[in-house]
């Protein structure tokens, strides 16, 4: 998703007509600067193919996207860790589990 900061009304339309079909944007400059054809406040709208979201307060979704990007992360390292019976069986083979170890047998890495 691209987030389009423009001032000018009109140009979101004019920047949409020039994107792939099913493409996103993101587009808060419509509260800010005032109205645009393409995109209504608060709503998610297709034009031409391509989807504009207009979020009324899009800093307020940003922890709960951020939440969601952790557990995503820590599932991801623990699967790294766990064998397919389920047991802690780390691969430190696994680049990112090497780099992510800060001990092992008692070693600082």
């Amino acid at each position: 998703m691209e987030r389009l900061d423009s001032a000018a009304t009109g140009l979101i339309e004019q920047e949409v007509r020039g994107r792939f079909p099913e493409d996103m944007v993101d587009s808060v400059a419509v509260l800010q600067y005032g109205d645009d054809p393409s995109v209504e406040p608060g709503q998610v709208v297709v034009r031409h193919d391509v989807t504009i979201a207009s979020p009324l307060n899009l800093p307020a979704t940003m922890p709960e996207h951020a939440s969601e990007l952790y557990a995503r992360n820590v599932q991801s390292l623990l699967e790294l860790m766990v064998d397919d019976q389920g047991q802690l069986r780390p691969d430190f083979d696994d680049e990112v589990l090497v780099r992510s170890c800060i001990t092992r047998e008692g070693d600082n890495h």
